[in-house]
């Protein structure tokens, strides 16, 4: 007879199992010392996560049965390490030739002199484990917290919002979706809400993920056959926080599985922060029912960063490395360095790593020397999204009407002007500019710098509007 490990659902048939096939000695012997083995084997994270719920519930026919507690944990042990778990039984007793997963829910708890690593037998699991959370979430950075977040102006409302999700003892608002470029703080915030809910509910469940993982586990789900398995775990977390949705649009099927999935948490009034790196409505590539259902709740928006909120930042980011630097220093990279707070804290990171192996002090001169290569990128390099805040602040529009489908004209002639201007001071080809335009096609690109052109020839106070803009961007 072959050996072969197999799966069953919870039925009359494990019952008469582990009533009428109870273990011998000897088997409890092997099963005591395989499961043992299996922290070494697979590892800390693995053992915890999947194997040490295992329970042994009877032994018939070279059959060793071993229960968990639910459906997916069955099935994923039975893919992933099911096959070396019977290997190692077998070389512990060659009669057994078979094991069999089964699921029995509802365990009564080990008492209290089970130890931590002592094999479960029937009727002893300690816990509920959810198997999935350890598997799927992504990890969060330690570092960001609300006590490390430094607040100003561009990022108040968000802020706040973040706030009211951890404090309030009911749903707030659901979804609260927060978006802005790159850098500006919108993972920092995710994570210091997943810090503080699992510090303040640690018997809540809480998935932070990014849209990409998401539709990693999804497809991965489909080609298993596991999706019952999949949209039941995600229906029963208490907190979903999603990274980036950006990244599913044009996806329909992850889209689709999403969607549901949100529907479902709102129908149990569990809590959904999303995150993007634009407005809902401002989303391409998503189907409009979804984009409808993330502008339900709060929509808070981060905007680039100000000079003060920068200064601040690295005031912050300082008094965390315990450095001397200069205020003078401090300021002069907050003038400079403007594209994002990360490379902001990076540049700081840099010159007081270069003092402590050079062993000498941080001087503006010395700054200067060690950044030179940033500061000549910054010096050159405009990009799109300065320009389109530029001609936003200039025209006292909204960021986010650069990227909508808006064609009212106080709207459309600014945007004409910031692809104009993104033509004349990027090396961005017009495909490129007009995908940072909201996908537009480039042959809108070509109309509105021809149109332009034509006005700025035949309006010198137009002109003279658009050459303000542009100075103040390159000078």
């Amino acid at each position: 007879m072959s050996k072969s490990s197999g799966l069953s659902a919870v039925s009359k048939k494990s019952k008469n199992a582990a009533e009428s096939f109870a273990p011998a000695p000897e088997i409890l012997s092997v099963w005591k010392e395989v499961y043992k083995a299996l922290r070494s084997e697979f590892g800390e994270a693995i053992f915890r996560s999947w194997l040490k719920p295992m329970t042994l519930q009877a032994y018939y026919h070279g059959t060793l049965e071993v229960s968990v507690p639910t459906r997916f944990m069955r099935d994923w042990i039975g893919t992933h390490y099911a096959a070396r778990i019977l290997e190692m039984a077998s070389e512990k007793n060659a009669d057994i030739k078979r094991l069999e997963v089964v699921v029995v829910q509802n365990a009564i708890p080990a008492d209290d002199e089970a130890e931590d690593d002592k094999p479960l037998k029937a009727n002893e699991n300690k816990q509920n484990v959810d198997p999935m959370l350890e598997e799927i979430s992504s990890p969060l950075d330690a570092r960001f917290t609300f006590d490390s977040f430094v607040v100003g102006k561009p990022n108040a409302l968000a802020h706040a919002a973040a706030r009211r999700v951890v404090e309030s003892a009911a749903v707030p608002f659901n979804p609260l979706f927060i978006y802005g470029g790159v850098g500006l703080g919108k993972t920092h915030l995710m994570h210091a809400i997943a810090h503080a809910l699992k510090e303040q509910a640690p018997e809540k469940t809480v998935m932070y993920l990014s849209a990409e993982k998401f539709m990693y586990q999804f497809v991965k789900a489909l080609r298993a056959n596991e999706t019952m398995a999949f949209k039941e775990f995600f229906r029963s977390v208490d907190v979903l926080m999603m990274d980036d949705i950006q990244f599913i649009s044009g996806k329909e099927s992850t889209q689709e599985e999403f969607f549901h999935t949100f529907n479902a948490l709102v129908d149990q009034n569990k809590q959904i922060v999303i995150s993007a790196d634009r407005a809902p409505s401002d989303l391409t590539g998503l189907d409009e029912r979804l984009r409808s259902r993330l502008a339900w709740g709060l929509v808070a928006d981060i905007q680039p960063s100000t000079y003060e909120l920068r200064l601040g930042i690295l005031e912050a980011k300082k008094a965390q490395l315990q450095a001397d630097v200069p205020q003078a220093v401090l300021e002069f990279l907050a003038l400079k360095v403007t594209s994002n707070i990360r490379e902001l804290e990076g540049a700081l990171n840099r010159i007081v790593a270069h003092a402590d192996v050079a062993r000498q002090d941080i001087t503006l001169e010395s700054t200067q020397e060690v950044l030179q290569d940033l500061l000549r990128s910054h010096d050159r390099r405009i990009t799109i999204d300065e320009i389109q805040r530029k001609v936003a602040e200039h025209y006292n529009i909204k960021l986010a009407d650069m990227h909508s489908a808006r064609r009212a004209r106080n709207v459309a002639r600014p945007r004409q002007v910031a692809m104009y201007l993104s033509k004349q001071l990027t090396a961005r080809s017009l495909p490129e500019i007009g995908r940072k335009f909201g996908g537009r096609d480039h042959t809108t690109v070509m109309h509105a710098v021809r149109k332009i052109e034509e006005l700025t020839e035949e309006d010198p106070s137009f002109a003279q509007d658009v050459d303000v803009i542009k100075r103040a961007l390159t000078g």
